[in-house]
């Protein structure tokens, strides 16, 4: 009977520890009065990319982002947000949204990813299927269409959506922009258009050919994409997907417009020769937080799991 007593106070030891650990890692309550001042700029922002359904990192990052301005005027969730476009996870990630109401931006714009449109635990996905994952992404994100645009403070953010979740072509990962919006796309950047006013464009996949063995990064119409917003220097295009690192490379300038990664929430992929495939995951937590005044644009690179900034690039199209 002791010895039985002594295994049954073990496990529970071992269940509190484990309990301890779990909550030690859990993000803490903020802290409000820690929160900085709201700047006096134009317009701020934040972008994070590819949350997949990761809570406790997304509640880390809200957390971060309200102590950096608790003014801020929205948040771009940049595709992938959920992991699998599943009810249960929009329902996790709607809820951590509703609990959060006072730390957020009233405006929070949820851009579609692959991940919206497909469930990867499903070897195929039925057409029905599909379009069940589009209107849920539709309801999540309050728009009628996978690309849409709002105004925020008199800046124009234009949303773009891959359109192909045909399970027939398997292009669940690569983006495809149909003739339809890319005539949405003309029309809009000439919407009010402004010279040298910054016009901030959303896309989760980055651009480039599509073709070849990393096409899955890539958008079938790039070069068509390209060539609309060639004729628009003051275009800055926020792309995330890849979960590669953050650092002073995620911005590209004179393409002719700007090209910006935005990093990753749930996991960042790192190059390791020693690891399988030549690469590695970690837990890393990162994404962009943006201030305008009039033409000038600063973005900043931010690693919310050590609140410590990346990197900052200025951007000016006078």
């Amino acid at each position: 009977m002791r010895k039985i007593k002594k295994v049954v106070i073990s496990i529970i030891l071992i269940i509190a520890g484990v309990a301890a650990v779990i909550y030690m890692n859990k993000p803490k309550p903020i802290d409000k009065s820690a929160a900085s001042k709201v700047p006096d700029v134009d317009l701020a922002f934040a972008v994070l990319g590819d949350v997949h359904e990761n809570i406790d990192s997304f509640q880390e990052s809200i957390n971060d982002l309200y102590k950096i301005n608790p003014g801020m005027d929205a948040l771009v969730l940049n595709g992938d947000t959920v992991d699998q476009g599943i009810e249960k996870q929009y329902d996790s990630v709607k809820k951590t949204i509703n609990k959060n109401k006072d730390l957020l931006p009233k405006i929070i714009i949820k851009n579609i990813g692959n991940h919206e449109f497909f469930n990867y635990d499903i070897e195929v996905n039925s057409p029905e299927q599909v379009q069940t994952f589009i209107n849920r992404y539709l309801e999540f994100a309050e728009e009628d269409k996978v690309y849409h645009d709002t105004w925020v403070k008199d800046y124009h953010f234009i949303s773009l959506g891959s359109e192909d979740g045909n399970s027939e072509t398997m292009n669940s990962i690569t983006a495809s922009i149909s003739e339809e919006q890319q005539k949405w796309l003309k029309e809009k950047l000439a919407e009010k258009y402004q010279k040298g006013k910054p016009i901030f464009v959303f896309l989760h996949q980055p651009l480039n050919s599509g073709n070849g063995a990393n096409s899955w990064v890539g958008v079938k119409q790039s070069d068509q994409v390209k060539e609309i917003l060639s004729k628009y220097p003051e275009v800055i295009l926020f792309s995330s997907h890849t979960h590669r690192d953050l650092d002073e490379n995620s911005v590209v300038l004179n393409q002719p417009f700007t090209m910006v990664h935005t990093g990753a929430v749930h996991y960042t992929i790192i190059p390791d020769q020693g690891s399988e495939g030549g690469r590695r995951r970690e837990p890393y937590i990162k994404g962009l937080y943006i201030e305008v005044n009039g033409d000038k644009v600063v973005i900043q690179g931010r690693n919310i799991k050590d609140k410590q900034w990346i990197f900052t690039k200025e951007i000016s199209k006078e």
